[in-house]
């Protein structure tokens, strides 16, 4: 059998394959899609020999009996009955993501001073967890052209990326983007000075 991700799905990956390999001591091939952590929609394809399904809802199964024809008879799984037979997956699944927020000063890439509090606690967020990564992606409100904003996000996803670096923190395990006025935190009209879509978001994962 092979199976194809979608988007969302490739966290899924390793328990997936570990599900796999435990339904293997059955006659078949058996796939069961976990939920992710922050509980983001996931699918996965499951292909045999004469068909597929999608699996798109959480502790949906699909199984592939040895010799039958046809797609992957798709059903749902107990929850409760797939966690206690697969404790040990389920205890190595890293924790959810940690997600923080910090502002900026209108038209520029300076922290207001609560946000200098909170890249503190992303900080030790980050140097606690275990081989964590970064995702800084930066925003703006709707000022301005759009192309500035575009370039004024970067620079403010930047400026933490570097704070994070001036505090020891390796640049290599830091992603940083600019959303420029794309993704508003407050929907507002165009040139709307609006205090909380200035911001930078922080994934520690």
């Amino acid at each position: 059998m092979m199976m194809k991700l979608r988007p969302h799905a490739s966290t899924l990956l390793a328990a997936l394959t570990a599900a796999l390999l435990a339904a293997c001591s059955t006659p078949g091939t058996r796939v069961v899609l976990l939920p992710q952590a922050d509980d983001k929609p996931s699918a996965v394809v499951v292909r045999a020999k004469d068909g597929e399904e999608v699996l798109f809802r959480p502790y949906q199964r699909a199984t592939a009996a040895v010799g039958a024809s046809g797609a992957p008879v798709v059903d749902q799984a107990d929850s409760a009955k797939v966690r206690a037979e697969n404790k040990a997956l389920f205890d190595m699944r890293p924790p959810p993501p940690q997600r923080y927020t910090v502002f900026f000063d209108a038209g520029g890439t300076t922290l207001t001073p609560a946000s200098q509090q909170v890249m503190n606690e992303a900080l030790v967020a980050a140097q606690t967890r275990s081989g964590s990564d970064i995702v800084v992606t930066g925003h703006t409100d709707t000022k301005g052209a759009l192309e500035q904003n575009d370039m004024l996000s970067q620079r403010r996803a930047q400026e933490v990326v570097q704070l994070f670096i001036d505090r020891q923190f390796p640049a290599k395990r830091i992603e940083a983007v600019g959303r420029g006025e794309r993704e508003l935190a407050v929907s507002t009209a165009d040139e709307v000075d609006e205090p909380r879509n200035r911001r930078v978001t922080i994934e520690v994962r």
